[in-house]
């Protein structure tokens, strides 16, 4: 038996609704597995959350030292923005169920049988176990591209947390002994072949180039989306490039990054307590007690004097070294407001 590529192979089919169709099957595939990926960074960022809630260090705004927190919020937090990403990544997935198969060249239909052209979605749903629907409106599924920019858009929303978390891991893991040293990342090789005993944090380095990388790719599809010409857009090869290339390279920048770094990030418990001892941000947790202009001359005797803060307020207030203590505590800074409304009875 002989078959005929047209005739038979691509019997009542266009390169203009099957491609296209074909290209929302392997994205759909590759986000279901992309939000596995990233649900495994939400439970590795989760795990450090719950191992670091008791390690108290000093937030920053603006680069500059601003009040206490615990390492565990900070990787809780991380764990928040991923987990949105998620939901997102989830969600996008109904962006991508409306195909045009069966609209061939335009999205009329034309050379296709009307009964072919309702049985082929249905046959597709069936054999790829996914929720594909036909457009209502083949021609306007044929011509117009935007739910692959708004798909794209979701991935870039997660490449933006990718950098930025992976940028706050490298200045917080910093030094170690001359920079903020809160954390330890796994080494995974060395630094320099002029330094020695130098460890470089690649695998947030190379997170931040993939993030980067996929906002080119972002960038590239937003161009090709936007330059189809009347009925159908030329440039869907690029189309499909870009999104399944920025899907491939953020599905193993995910893995990595879980597997390689977040998995074995460490506290430094040491290095924390001496920031927290001798940054005036620590007198912020004194102002419900004592006051503002009280914890502002704390702040400033220390400062001059070049003595810790908790030895200040002993020395200048009523406070006792428990009762300081106690206001430092993770519970305490990491307190939703306060459990007063004013500042009766303060000491000192």
């Amino acid at each position: 038996m002989k078959l005929h590529p047209l005739n038979d192979i691509n019997l009542h089919q266009s390169t203009n609704d099957t491609y296209p169709t074909a290209l929302k099957v392997a994205a759909i595939a590759q986000l279901r597995q992309l939000e596995r990926d990233i649900t495994a960074l939400v439970d590795a960022f989760q795990a450090k959350e719950k191992e670091l809630a008791d390690i108290i260090k000093v937030a920053r705004t603006q680069m500059q030292d601003a009040v206490l927190t615990t390492l565990g919020r900070q990787m809780g937090a991380y764990a928040e923005a991923f987990a949105r990403d998620r939901w997102r990544v989830y969600k996008c997935e109904e962006r991508l169920r409306v195909v045009n198969l069966g609209g061939t060249a335009i999205g009329t239909g034309l050379g296709a049988p009307r009964k072919f052209i309702f049985r082929a979605t249905e046959h597709l749903r069936d054999i790829t176990g996914m929720g594909l629907a036909r457009a209502e409106n083949l021609i306007d599924a044929t011509q117009n591209t935007d739910p692959f920019i708004e798909v794209s858009g979701i991935l870039r929303a997660f490449a933006s947390n990718l950098l930025k978390v992976s940028n706050d891991l490298r200045l917080m893991s910093s030094g170690p002994d001359a920079g903020l040293g809160e954390i330890t990342l796994p080494a995974k090789q060395a630094g320099s072949s002029i330094m020695p005993g130098k460890v470089n944090p690649v695998i947030c380095e190379a997170v931040g180039q993939a993030a980067i990388a996929s906002s080119a790719h972002d960038q590239a599809l937003m161009q090709a989306c936007s330059g189809g010409n009347l009925e159908l857009n030329q440039f869907m090869p690029l189309i499909a490039d870009s999104l399944l290339t920025m899907l491939d390279l953020l599905r193993n920048t995910c893995t990595t990054f879980t597997k390689h770094c977040v998995t074995g990030i460490e506290g430094c418990p040491k290095t924390c307590a001496q920031h927290v001892a001798g940054a005036t941000a620590t007198v912020t947790a004194l102002v419900d007690t004592l006051g503002y202009e009280t914890a502002q001359r704390i702040a400033q005797t220390a400062n001059e004097s070049g003595r810790n803060i908790k030895e200040v307020a002993v020395e200048l207030t009523d406070l006792t070294e428990a009762q300081f203590d106690q206001l430092v505590t993770p519970e305490a800074v990491t307190r939703l407001g306060s459990s007063q409304m004013n500042h009766n009875n303060r000491p000192g």
